[in-house]
């Protein structure tokens, strides 16, 4: 009997376990508006810890460190920004030419196969684009610039505050954490607090540093190749590059699709295209299984699987902020649940081990 309310009991925690999991990500998916700037706010401080604190080191305010990381901060996004804005004006004002040439690839290929359907025989792109709401895309696009310039400054206020405060925060779970009933224990369980803080500080500094230099690599990269080839445009496929490859998997695949299809319509020849796309994947393959490991090393210690999974569960939560930071949000958990003499947390901490 005893051993039936056992199970009965191992059971019951188990589904409350499971169902506070569900009631948690559906609060972080309900105000993704608040915890998303600051997440983002935490990361950058994770970030610019290193710097801040070499300048307090040297006797600089706190307030002066604080205004050096906006600096840098607005002027990455500020020239990041510029640079995609201006490619993509001087972009959509040849686009008529290449709708005439994408028209001329549609035609010339169904004819090829042997379609003969005038859809596709005297394909024009315009008369698609024309059922469009440019309204509604117009606005669209207004909004999702407002969201994100919002968020922005979000995360900017956030991180102000985080900088300033994030010690109190930490005194303040330290004086949760470290009971006095423990004192024999004090030292031992801070020291294991201030190695869980100090890990979770570096590997995501490890991280983020890793994909920089392997973004930045992949972004001069597909560059060159595409100047060696003379493909339109090369600075906005290059940035896309270096941005898309913060998306584990998925964003890879992208930055090779959009410059073959540049390619495609401006030369007007598949073998072409598919060479470009050919050479791109093979050096993207080179930076992601060789020379992302060798930096990166096996720090994150993260099943393929789990990180896969959480791609898309922080990817359903937070879109696609959650995807960029799906892997170190994903190793956070992974070392909090380290630090716990729960058996089951132990279990799960195995299977999203490498």
């Amino acid at each position: 009997m005893s051993n039936e309310k056992s199970v009965l009991s191992g059971t019951s925690s188990f589904f409350i376990n499971v169902m506070g999991l569900v009631i948690v990500f559906l609060v972080l998916k309900e105000l993704q508006n608040i915890f998303i700037p600051l997440l983002l706010a935490y990361f950058f401080f994770f970030v610019f810890s290193p710097l801040n604190n070499f300048l307090g080191k040297h006797k600089i305010p706190l307030s002066v460190s604080v205004l050096i990381d906006l600096l840098i901060i607005i002027f990455i996004f500020g020239g990041l920004s510029s640079v995609i804005l201006d490619s993509f004006s001087n972009f959509t004002q040849q686009l008529p030419q290449y709708e005439v040439k994408l028209n001329n690839i549609v035609s010339s290929t169904s004819l090829s196969l042997g379609v003969k359907d005038p859809k596709f025989t005297s394909f024009q792109i315009s008369k698609f684009a024309s059922d469009l709401d440019i309204g509604i895309l117009a606005g669209n696009l207004f909004s999702s610039t407002f969201s994100f310039l919002g968020t922005l400054v979000f995360v900017v206020f956030f991180f102000i505050f985080v900088v300033t405060g994030h010690q109190n925060f930490y005194k303040a779970l330290q004086k949760r954490y470290i009971r006095e009933q423990d004192k024999q224990n004090k030292l031992e369980k801070d020291n294991l607090l201030q190695k869980t803080f100090s890990e979770i500080t570096g590997q995501v500094q490890q991280y983020v540093l890793t994909k920089f230099l392997t973004s930045l690599l992949s972004c001069i990269t597909v560059g060159i190749i595409l100047w060696i080839f003379r493909v339109d445009f090369l600075i906005v496929w290059a940035t896309l590059a270096f941005l898309l490859n913060f998306i584990p998997v998925v964003g890879s695949i992208i930055a090779v699709i959009l410059p073959s299809l540049m390619a495609l319509v401006q030369f007007e020849s598949v073998p072409y295209a598919l060479l470009i796309a050919l050479i791109i994947i093979i050096l993207q393959n080179i930076i992601g299984n060789y020379v992302e490991p060798k930096i990166l090393g096996n720090k994150l210690g993260l099943n393929p699987l789990v990180i896969l999974l959480s791609l898309l569960l922080w990817g359903y939560i937070w879109g696609i902020v959650g995807v960029l930071l799906s892997i170190p949000l994903t190793a956070i958990i992974k070392i909090i649940i380290s630090r716990s003499e729960s058996p089951n947390l132990k279990l799960l901490n195995d299977l999203m081990s490498n």
